[in-house]
Formats: C-alpha cells, structure tokens, sequence
C-alpha cells in the first residue's frame, strides 16, 4: 500500500510538472503572438501614414502611376524617378522613427491586386500592401512594404522573456530528475538497511534463545540453586537476556507492521482481562522498583475485537514506560470507561513527565526525549510508535497529557466489539 502510494504521488507530480510546462510553452507562444500582433499593427501605421500623404501628393501619385503603366507590376523600386523613390523611403524612415520601429525594410510599387489579397500577414509573411488610390479604382497601383528580417525581430523583441522561459523549462525538468533519481536512491538504502536490521535482529533471536534455555537449565539445577551469589547471576542474565528479547521483537514487529506483513488476528477480547494478563507479566518488575498499580475498571462494556498479542505488548510497553519514567516509587493508574460506544482506557504515572514541546513527537519513530547527559533509561525510541500504530490499525487514537516532573497520561479510545 505504502508503495503504491509512492507511485501514485509521483504519477501526480509528473502530471502537474507537465501542466506546467504545457502552460509555460502555450505562455511562450502567446507572447510570440502578442509580439507579431504589434509588428503588425505598427506595419500598417506606417504602411497607412504613408500611403496617406502620398495621396496627398498628386504630382507624385501621377507619376508613380505614370512609372508603373509604363513598365507593369516589376516589383522593384527601379522603374520609379529618383524623386519618387527618395519621396516614398523618406516618409517611410520618418513614421519608422514616428513609432520606434526599428527594422531594416524594403519597398516596391506594383499593380494594384484583388481586395481578399490584401495585408497576408502572418509570422512567416513579411509583405504589407496598401492601394495609393482611395477610390478603389483596380487600374491603380499599390505600394509593398517589405520586411525580410520579421521573424529574427519578434525572436529579438522577446529576447530575455524567451530566454529565461526555457532555462527555467530545462532547470525545472533537470530537478525534478535528479529529485527523482535521488527518491529512488534513498528508497533503496532504506529498504536495504530495514532488511539488514530484520536480518540481524533475527540472528540475535537463536543465541538468545541458548542464554535463556542455559540459564534456566542452571537455575533449576539443585546443588547451584543454593549458591545465592549464583542465583543472583543467573537471574540478572536472565532478565537482561528478556529485556534484549523484548526489544528485538518490537523492532522486528515494527518494521513489519510498516510494510504490512503482519495481519492482525483479530478476535473477540476481554479488555479488563488483558489489563490483568499484562500487570501479571510486569509484576516482578513492578515489585523490583517497589510499585504500585491502582485500578479503576469502570467500563461497563469492555469487549473489543482486535489482536490480543499486539494489544497486550502495547499494554505492556505503556506500563514498561510508566516504569522506567517514575523518580522514586512506581506509582500507577488504569482506569476504564465508556464514552457513547467507545471504550477509554487511562494510563496513568507520577513520573518525571514530558515537556510540552516534545509531547507531538514522543509518537515518532526513534524519537526519544533528550535528557542531556544522563543515559540511564535505555530504548530504542520505537515502544510508543510501535503503541500508536497498533491504536491505529484497530480503529482506535491515543492521546498524551503530561506535566514537567508531575506525570503523564496515556489515554486510549478503542471501539467496542
């Protein structure tokens, strides 16, 4: 499931990179557009002032006229006076000017052609027309205004627009890459290294198994049994041998819920008798520390369905905290209770507590609340996310309250079964 939804968020970021990217180059296109757009309309301006004073100028109208009956549409400026030509380049360089339109430009005088010919402008036509004549008249001529270097202008006039859109296109593709690339590389470490832990934890679990069956064999040997001092070795390699035990499966419970690969049994459950079951399996090492449990199972409906193995380790690491977090006597509450159709069970200690700005990450894998340079209490960090993920998986919450040196409260809500 975990993977899949890796797979699923990286199909919607490589979606969105591409709508972004379709609309970056659609942006870049409109620009272009809009930039030909006014190379048009500032053609036309010019083309049309100047047209428009040389209508004004019939002597020269009459003799442009008079050039192109003679010799036909030749397409050049050559049958044309000298006069004429320097009449028309001379308007043109002066609306050029008059409209900051500033582009090399060439000019011919041809017979006048059909009204649907008129301004084919695009981005790959350069020519613009426009009649001398203003009555229409189709033995009359036209003038063409030419412009050979259109297309190197727009590019020239988006310049650093178009420039800076495909670096950012290119660096944009190049991360998202390398992040990519980068995802899958830490993807494979993470996987490598939980098999190498999964691997190693389940190598300690048979020389463990050795310790414990050799120390019990020794414990129940008659002629040691009396030796005191040897019975008191024998039963700190015996806890210390269960401790590492508990650790061990947690670690390996925890990276495999993570992947999914352990169903939950699920079963109908006394939750007051797995309560009971727990403080059973902690009681020596309540009474190691002198402690004390006060139970209130108030909750009138307290079968759940769930897992009694997973909920009864959870049980068990809350009360191993309430333990190990207590200055002085262990003193510890349980209380029960029925909220609408759910089932509340209070954790309670009077130990040193937890500050208020670690509360939101006790739940966190491997997190552990810094105590400066005192190591007294070992652990991995992984009982209460451990704890929060099997709450979890049974439909369940647990919540946190603590105080600084005044205790903390683990409260758990389960459904009913």
């Amino acid at each position: 499931m975990k993977l899949n939804r890796t797979y699923l968020f990286i199909a919607i970021s490589s979606v969105a990179l591409l709508i972004v990217l379709i609309i970056q180059v659609n942006w870049i296109m409109q620009t272009a557009k809009m930039k030909e757009e006014m190379f048009n309309e500032k053609a036309n301006m010019v083309l049309s002032r100047t047209t428009e004073d040389l209508r004004n100028d019939k002597e020269t109208c009459r003799k442009i006229g008079a050039c192109v009956d003679k010799n036909g549409a030749s397409g050049s400026t050559t049958n044309l006076g000298r006069n004429e030509v320097k009449k028309i380049d001379s308007l043109f360089n002066h609306y050029m000017k008059f409209y900051n339109f500033h582009i090399d430009y060439t000019f011919v005088v041809t017979k006048f052609r059909s009204a649907t010919m008129y301004n084919e402008n695009g981005f790959a036509n350069y020519s613009f027309y426009k009649p001398l004549n203003d009555d229409g008249d189709t033995d009359g001529v036209e003038l063409k205004l030419i412009f050979p270097e259109k297309k190197q202008y727009i590019m020239a006039e988006m310049g650093m627009l178009f420039i800076t859109s495909v670096i950012l296109i290119l660096v944009v593709l190049i991360m998202f890459w390398r992040t990519f690339l980068s995802f899958m590389r830490e993807k494979r470490i993470s996987e490598h290294t939980t098999d190498f832990l999964n691997n190693m934890a389940h190598e300690f679990k048979t020389p463990l198994t050795n310790i414990a069956l050799a120390g019990k064999m020794i414990q129940k040997d008659s002629v040691i049994r009396e030796d005191d001092k040897i019975r008191n070795y024998i039963e700190i390699i015996l806890d210390e041998n269960e401790k590492l035990r508990l650790q061990i499966e947690q670690a390996l419970s925890m990276t495999a819920l993570e992947k999914g690969e352990i169903p939950l049994r699920n079963e109908a459950l006394d939750f007051h008798e797995l309560i009971q079951e727990t403080l059973k399996c902690m009681s020596i090492q309540i009474e190691s520390k002198h402690g004390m449990v006060k139970l209130n199972l108030d909750a009138e409906r307290y079968a759940i369905f769930g897992d009694k193995t997973h909920l009864t380790n959870a049980m068990c690491n809350l009360i191993d905290n309430a333990i190990k977090y207590s200055n002085g006597k262990v003193l510890i509450s349980i209380k029960t209770a029925n909220v609408d159709n759910d089932l509340v069970i209070e954790v309670s200690d009077k130990g040193i507590g937890i500050e208020k700005e670690y509360q939101q990450k006790v739940f966190d894998k491997y997190f552990r609340v810094p105590t400066g340079d005192i190591h007294d209490v070992k652990g991995f960090g992984l009982g209460l996310a451990y704890i929060k993920k099997i709450i979890e998986l049974h439909g369940g919450t647990i919540e946190l309250k603590s105080e600084k040196e005044d205790g903390t409260t683990f409260k758990i809500t389960m459904p009913n079964g």
